[in-house]
This record gives structure tokens, sequence and C-alpha cells, in this order.
């Protein structure tokens, strides 16, 4: 158990409501990937955003790629994009949304601004899940952190329904299933 150091405001799950945490409050780390951490309180599993991380004790997430090193072109951006998807995590399944079967989309072309234009879409594991634009703000986030994307779409959808067929082969090893 943790005692935090300081006050933080966590996202409920799977509501994504935001809940203050008083400074002192018992915390269990129950998963720490893509940079936040979910974590086990009095109130149920909560999510806490890797720029709280000192209230756990534990350092900040590494920064995005350098924002000073463009990238040339549109297949570079994707790989890219695909690099930074697989830092997205489901906070109650281990495994990120990538490997989970979530991403639909990710398209990239020339933004005639310069730079890039990104479209992510991408579902949920379950469509009433209120974590759902807590993931879309995250997506957002890594995405324009990329050097040289300038706008990005990043549209949570629900068509095709998600299946656990879905899920690549080291996901479902990962969680058990094969």
């Amino acid at each position: 158990m943790i005692d935090l150091a300081r006050e933080v405001t966590a996202t409920t799950i799977p509501y994504g409501q935001k809940t203050k945490l008083p400074k002192g409050s018992k915390v269990e780390i129950t998963q720490e990937l893509g940079g936040s951490f979910t974590v086990l309180t009095d109130l149920g599993l909560l999510r806490i955003e890797g720029k709280d991380a000192d209230a756990l004790g534990r350092a900040s997430a590494a920064p995005l790629a350098d924002a000073a090193v463009p990238l040339a072109d549109a297949k570079s951006v994707a790989t890219e994009i695909w690099n930074q998807l697989k830092t997205c995590y489901d906070p109650e399944i281990p495994v990120n949304i990538v490997e989970l079967g979530l991403v639909y989309e990710n398209k990239v072309e020339p933004d005639p601004q310069g730079g890039w234009k990104v479209d992510v879409k991408f579902t949920l594991t379950a469509p009433g899940c209120g974590m759902g634009p807590i993931l879309q703000s995250e997506v957002r986030e890594k995405v324009l952190g990329l050097p040289g994307v300038k706008t990005a779409n990043i549209e949570v959808v629900f068509d095709p329904p998600w299946t656990q067929a879905m899920m690549s082969d080291a996901a479902k090893l990962q969680l058990g299933m094969i």
C-alpha cells in the first residue's frame, strides 16, 4: 500500500468520473502501463495520470518523441503512431489497445498547412465504458506529441462491434486465453 504524498484527481474505472483523493489516501497500484496508473482504493479502481506519478512516489513518464526531428514521410509517421498507440492501455486489462484489436484506422495525410494530419478510429471493449473519453484524450495527446503531426482527429467508434476474436494471439496468450 502507498500513502499518497499529495492530493490527486483520479478517474473512476469504468465510469470515467473525476474524483479527488486526499493526501495520505492509501492506494495499491494494480497496473502501471503506458504512463498511467490503475490503483485500488477504498473507492474501487481509479486511474491516476502520469503527471501525478510523484504523488505515488514514482517518476513521471518519459517524454514523447523528440519534437526537433520531424518524420520524413507518411509511412514513418504511421509507424510512430502505431508505436504510440501501443503505449495506450485499457485501464482494467493489462494489454495495449493495438493488441486488443481496438484500433480500426490509422490514416496519415499531408496537412495543407505543413506537417501531417492524422485520423485514428478506435473502439472500446464495451460500448458503455466511461473510459472512452479518457482513452481518446490520451491517444490524441500521444499522437500530437509526434514531430510534424499538426492535427489529429481521434474518434471512438462502435461499428463494427469489438469481439475477443479481434485480439492478437499475443494478447490472448498474455490473458491466458490460449
